[in-house]
């Protein structure tokens, strides 16, 4: 088992930034890609980015590139989520999940994703 708590969320004016925070406990880190994924009011979940084992790939939605920023330090067990430039459509709850590192990373396929964190919420003021 895994344990994701993301942290961060809060309510920001458009043009702001957030930095959001995931932190695992319970298994190697190190052995999970690591994806945030967002859901918005009456929306279905979408694939935000995504980062592989150590780092050295990461991958974005259209809609968040240039403007977000994914990474992850492993000795802290944590991957983050620099959001920058927001925009009122960014208003979501954010989920970090885990993909595990035995399997083909295909980071924008959800069912990929063996552990999710409880969300954070994330709005993006006019």
């Amino acid at each position: 088992q895994v344990q994701l708590v993301e942290s961060g969320g809060g309510l920001v004016q458009a043009g702001g930034s957030l930095r959001l925070s995931c932190t695992a406990s319970g298994r190697t880190f190190s052995n999970y890609a690591m994806g945030w994924f967002r859901q918005a009011p009456g929306k279905e979940r979408e694939f935000v980015c995504g980062i592989s084992l150590i780092g050295s790939s990461t991958y974005y939605a259209d809609s968040v590139k240039g403007r977000f920023t994914i990474s992850r330090d492993n000795a802290k067990n944590t991957v983050y989520l620099q959001m920058n430039s927001l925009k009122p459509e960014d208003t979501a709850v954010y989920y970090c999940a885990a993909s595990p590192g035995y399997s083909t990373y295909r980071p924008r396929d959800a069912q990929r994703y063996d552990y999710w964190g409880q969300g954070t919420q994330v709005t993006v003021s006019p």
